[in-house]
């Protein structure tokens, strides 16, 4: 069997070559990629290994846009440090994925899957089948959180992605974002909308003025009646308040 690691953490990449080696010291590791463009050129100028151990977040972005780019004709056991939500999908699939740190008998059970499902060759339909899933998964996930904004500063529009952004609020009946560097830019959007796109892990809708981003919190105080007030940065003009109905839904968000 010939394997493609698609991995960015040096030690990772070489944990799981050395948890290869240790199940069947006959799997032939044809490379290691640590990026989208990386991986993509590799697939482009190499035959399809049978397997790829992927990935899921890599430094230039989320492994499903590999699949965007160029045809992969391998079946796939993806890795990721996040039991993420959409990731239930592949529990009903034929390929598996392995949470890390990955274990030496999770590996083998997804080997042991993967061999049971395809034989001794991959089968054209058990490929299509996959890749069906992963573009309808990478779909799902691109269009139910955004990961970009196209913002306005003055006559041009600047692109901003959403790790870049501190807080969105209101002031005067329009929407600005506030990124983490204090860069002010105004929006097309209402609160409203912004709240229905954003991914919840990392944005919560504090008030009618404000949704912050888990990275701007600095600190969390008491405050009268059991609301909360919240210090961030950049600082904001105004105090930010969290009533008593969303103080505990703001304090399991931020970990409690």
């Amino acid at each position: 069997m010939n394997i493609l690691i698609i991995e960015d953490e040096n030690l990772a990449a070489q944990r799981l070559s050395k948890l290869i080696k240790e199940i069947d010291p006959a799997i032939a590791i044809k490379g290691v990629t640590d990026s989208i463009e990386a991986s993509v050129e590799w697939l482009q100028s190499n035959p399809a290994p049978d397997l790829i151990l992927m990935d899921i977040e890599l430094a230039d972005g989320q492994s499903f846009e590999i699949f965007t780019r160029v045809e992969v004709k391998s079946p796939v056991i993806f890795t990721t440090a996040y039991d993420e939500f959409a990731l239930k999908a592949f529990k009903v699939n034929s390929i598996d994925y392995l949470l890390k740190p990955v274990k030496n008998e999770d590996l083998k059970n997804a080997f042991s899957k993967l061999k049971s499902l395809k034989g001794e060759s991959v089968k054209d339909d058990g490929i299509n089948n996959i890749r069906h899933l992963l573009e309808g998964l990478y779909q799902q996930t691109s269009e139910q959180f955004r990961t970009r904004f196209l913002a306005k500063s003055g006559q041009r529009f600047v692109p901003i992605e959403a790790h870049e952004v501190a807080y969105f609020y209101s002031e005067d009946k329009m929407v600005f974002l506030k990124t983490k560097t204090s860069q002010r830019y105004l929006l097309d959007f209402n609160l409203e909308e912004l709240e229905k796109e954003l991914d919840p892990k990392d944005f919560f809708r504090a008030n009618r003025q404000y949704i912050l981003s888990n990275k701007s919190i600095q600190d969390i105080h008491s405050w009268f009646n059991g609301k909360l007030k919240v210090k961030v940065i950049p600082e904001t003009s105004d105090e930010v308040i969290i009533s008593r109905d969303k103080a505990a839904d703001f304090r399991t968000w931020m970990g409690e």
